[in-house]
């Protein structure tokens, strides 16, 4: 049963997980005193999701006109600019043995053959978005009515080790809320650096895409790598040079990132050696994808503490 819901099974953990880490917030924001009010957990989370939802949307409604302006001229100019574009290309070298001549139609041809994965692959785009709100809905659940749930697990646990194993996990929740503290340095870092660094290249929608750099940075590797694909196609509208540019800031921020920053911030938020840090990030991503690498710290925090009360021997 276990293997054949497997996917659920994930889902389910994913959401259990980040209802933990997200719980702190929720707690501090019910500790608020209005004139002697204070909200309750359901008023807690809905003024946490109204801030995250009032925050980005207010930046999406600022930074998305220009980009969809461009964009829009930008595909109205297209059909012209191939023509130019394949003109000048045939004044270089063994131009005639490459087929310049027909670039128009390759492109043309390249354009349908995306459009048409695109909409071939919109089923499994459109399964993939029901899993993130049904994991969504799952965390708000869990938020919600996560203590009975957790207190029906114990009464399974027999009298004489439940209090050991309460006392364990609760250790292992406080460790796993300090995760998100770690990952939001993480997403500060790379957020700031990128917006100053393509504010100093002159790339376009240096802002837009520096503060999307630290958000999808929340996704290990994967989340830095789509955002720099849309930063690269944004410098080379401008020239190759700024390619080049952010390439090269990219790498050397990724390198520092792995080597320094992960490890260290990582040890002083949930208190794990570096190298365990980068092993949970391998085999999270090995054995889940990006889910896996979303999850793999505060799983491996977790881990760290049922072996350090478990299985490792103290005397």
């Amino acid at each position: 049963m276990a293997w054949k819901l497997a996917k659920e099974l994930e889902i389910l953990y994913v959401s259990a997980l980040f209802a933990v880490v997200l719980m702190p917030i929720v707690n501090r924001i019910c500790q608020i005193k209005i004139r002697g009010w204070q909200p309750s957990r359901p008023i807690g989370i809905v003024i946490m999701l109204l801030a995250v939802g009032l925050a980005l949307s207010l930046f999406f409604l600022i930074a998305l006109p220009p980009v969809t302006r461009d964009l829009s001229q930008f595909l109205t100019d297209l059909p012209q600019r191939i023509p130019l574009a394949a003109a000048k290309l045939k004044h270089l070298p063994m131009a005639d043995k490459l087929g310049l001549d027909t670039i128009a139609q390759k492109a043309q041809g390249a354009i349908e053959a995306t459009a048409s994965y695109l909409l071939t692959s919109l089923p499994m785009w459109l399964a993939h978005i029901f899993d993130i709100l049904t994991a969504a809905f799952l965390c708000l659940y869990f938020m919600l009515e996560g203590e009975h749930a957790y207190e029906f697990f114990l009464s399974l646990i027999k009298r004489s080790e439940r209090g050991r194993l309460d006392n364990t996990l609760r250790k292992a929740e406080a460790k796993m809320s300090k995760w998100l503290l770690g990952q939001g340095l993480l997403m500060l870092c790379l957020g700031v650096t990128s917006t100053i660094v393509f504010l100093v290249f002159h790339i376009r929608y240096a802002v837009l895409l520096g503060v999307l750099m630290g958000l999808f940075n929340i996704i290990p590797v994967a989340g830095g790598i789509i955002t720099m694909a849309v930063v690269c196609v944004a410098a080379a509208i401008d020239s190759w040079t700024k390619l080049f540019e952010v390439l090269i800031f990219y790498l050397i921020y990724v390198n520092l990132e792995n080597a320094l920053l992960t490890p260290r911030i990582m040890k002083s938020s949930v208190d794990l050696m570096g190298l365990t840090v980068l092993v949970a990030l391998l085999v999270g991503t090995a054995l889940a994808g990006i889910v896996g690498a979303l999850v793999a710290v505060p799983t491996a925090a977790l881990i760290v503490v049922l072996l350090d009360e478990y299985a490792v021997k103290k005397t």
